[in-house]
């Protein structure tokens, strides 16, 4: 693999899938990019967070993914992956959406998220994964959040999601 490489890893939620309309969305974008390699990770045969986040860790060792060459993309569940991962191993970029933090029955609920570039998007009817928590965290950790009027799900705003994530993207590739 070469090291140009961008390698953007991509990791649902609890109820979700790899091939969830989301998942799928963001991995279309960024394979839109010159350099840029996306997986969408199946975490479908487990449910615990620790198992999640050393198969985020197999798959990034198996790309040969360096921290700062990695882009992690998660939601809820997922994103709590991605900010742990990030935490335990600085990366480019972590775009989380309505990632399940400030949550008592995650190993570590609050990660200190360690990547240069960072978005968070959260929706105020979340009723799965309660926003304060999140604004809180994103607050005391200065990164920066877009909540938006809607669910944990974020139907209603994908488009605007996609929209974000290009962005975010051109952020990173611009520094990678």
């Amino acid at each position: 693999m070469s090291t140009n490489t961008l390698h953007v890893f991509l990791s649902h939620g609890l109820e979700s899938g790899p091939e969830s309309t989301k998942i799928q969305a963001l991995k279309a974008e960024a394979e839109t990019f010159d350099s840029v390699e996306a997986v969408a990770l199946d975490h479908r045969n487990t449910r615990d967070p620790k198992e999640r986040l050393a198969q985020m860790r197999e798959a990034m060792e198996s790309a040969g993914a360096y921290g700062y060459r990695s882009v992690l993309v998660g939601s809820s569940m997922g994103g709590w992956v991605c900010a742990q991962t990030s935490a335990d191993t600085p990366v480019l970029g972590c775009f989380l959406m309505a990632p399940a933090l400030g949550m008592k029955e995650y190993p570590e609920s609050s990660p200190v998220i360690q990547a240069r570039h960072c978005q968070i998007i959260h929706g105020w009817e979340d009723d799965v994964v309660e926003p304060m928590p999140v604004v809180l965290l994103a607050q005391e950790q200065t990164l920066p959040i877009l909540v938006l009027p809607d669910g944990h799900r974020l139907q209603n705003s994908l488009d605007r999601v996609v929209a974000e994530f290009r962005l975010f993207m051109q952020r990173c590739l611009g520094e990678a």
